[in-house]
């Protein structure tokens, strides 16, 4: 039993280690949307859980934060518990900080294709409604081409059995979700949830962009 328990500790501190939670800027039990710095450029997705693509986002090289939050809506500053009503128009979203010089719009749009199911409509897996519906937010002209003609290529090679429904829109807001969702991947790893619909998805994409993730990462 001791054994097990210090193999236990030892297994836990080195995952912390390898998965510290980012220093987000936070108010009022919210995190706080920050500006780009300077070289840094933005991107928003909407991909099922946020728990899990926030997570997905972090592990590729080039990014830098990635922030959860609620977009695709209209009212404004919504809550974790009005968004999960499916009544104010809100996906559950992440807003990824990155360097383009290192990762480029497309790449990590291909990431976000990879790291869910872009054609389950109105849902991921167990986790049904327009709040985990899938969207690809677009702050220009190149960026939108760039998005459908991912779509178009994913299309093409049937590559899930069934048509891309992912949302290509432009971005407007995106509101900041509770600290408490923040991170949640990396301080809950014992969360049942975590473990049996979160980790999978992760898996997935280090096995099928293993070059893009971050070398703390890999296997």
């Amino acid at each position: 039993m001791k054994v097990k328990l210090i193999f236990w500790i030892l297994l836990t501190t080195l995952s912390c280690a390898c998965n510290e939670a980012q220093k987000l800027e936070t108010k009022n039990g919210f995190a706080v949307i920050t500006a780009a710095k300077r070289g840094e450029a933005v991107a928003t997705y909407a991909g099922g859980c946020f728990w899990a693509m926030q997570e997905c986002m972090l592990e590729l090289k080039g990014v830098s934060k990635v922030i959860s939050g609620y977009s695709g809506g209209t009212k404004p500053n919504p809550g974790y518990n009005e968004v999960l009503s499916k009544t104010t128009g809100y996906a559950e979203a992440v807003q990824v900080y990155y360097d383009p010089n290192v990762i480029s719009f497309e790449r990590l749009t291909e990431a976000f294709f990879n790291a869910h199911d872009p054609t389950q409509e109105d849902g991921q897996g167990p986790d049904l409604g327009p709040d985990y519906r899938s969207i690809a937010f677009y702050r220009s002209p190149s960026e939108k081409i760039i998005i459908h003609n991912l779509i178009s290529r994913i299309d093409s090679i049937n590559g899930y059995n069934r048509p891309v429904v992912t949302e290509v829109i432009p971005f407007k807001v995106i509101y900041p979700a509770e600290t408490e969702h923040q991170d949640y991947y990396r301080r809950h790893s014992w969360d049942p949830y975590i473990r049996n619909v979160s980790r999978p998805k992760v898996l997935k994409l280090r096995k099928t962009m293993p070059y893009l993730i971050k070398s703390e990462y890999k296997d």
